[in-house]
């Protein structure tokens, strides 16, 4: 495979991100630089080391960047519960999408 931009994993992942971009603009401006920045960073987080890693060279450092986005991703789902039960938004959708890039 020629570019990460093939893999399934990537694309439902960079979907994921433009999920998170919308409901953090939901937040109120308290949080901007609390869960807003912290949920953006590790969504982008997710389809950036899945990429960053299929352009490496080899299998093992490919499963290390996968590694680094699974972390990623369960940092992500945890601060969408926590946006979902303190802020009272819902990310059931999102979450259980984050939970199938896992």
């Amino acid at each position: 495979m020629s570019s990460y931009r093939q893999l399934k994993v990537w694309q439902f992942s960079f979907e994921v991100v433009k999920d998170v971009y919308s409901i953090t603009s939901l937040l109120p401006d308290i949080e901007k630089f609390g869960l807003t920045s912290q949920s953006q960073r590790s969504a982008v987080s997710v389809p950036s080391n899945i990429a960053e890693g299929q352009q490496r060279n080899g299998s093992k450092e490919f499963k290390h960047f996968i590694s680094i986005a699974r972390g990623s991703a369960a940092e992500l789902s945890t601060q969408l519960l926590l946006i979902q039960d303190v802020n009272e938004i819902d990310c059931e959708k999102t979450i259980l999408k984050v939970e199938e890039i896992q």
